[in-house]
């Protein structure tokens, strides 16, 4: 692999951002759920109450970090995969 290739293999690399659970700030984690998704109150509640499920799919390396640190500071669990 050359060195374009792999730095573009790092840079683009695919994630799942997974709720594994809401905490005890179950209200701010729906809130956040909310905001990273186009999900409506009723759905997002759906997902963080039946986690672990994932919240977002086929993100870059970048945006689910982002995601990440914002479920945590919400009080969520979340694994990257």
């Amino acid at each position: 692999i050359n060195k374009i290739t792999y730095f573009l293999q790092i840079k683009y690399e695919f994630l799942i951002v997974v709720l594994t659970g809401a905490g005890e700030k179950k209200i701010n984690v729906i809130k956040e759920v909310r905001g990273l998704t186009s999900l409506g109150l009723k759905e997002a509640k759906e997902l963080v109450e039946s986690a672990p499920k994932p919240v977002l799919e086929g993100a870059s390396k970048e945006d689910a970090e982002k995601a990440k640190e914002a479920l945590e500071a919400a009080g969520a669990t979340v694994e990257l995969q």
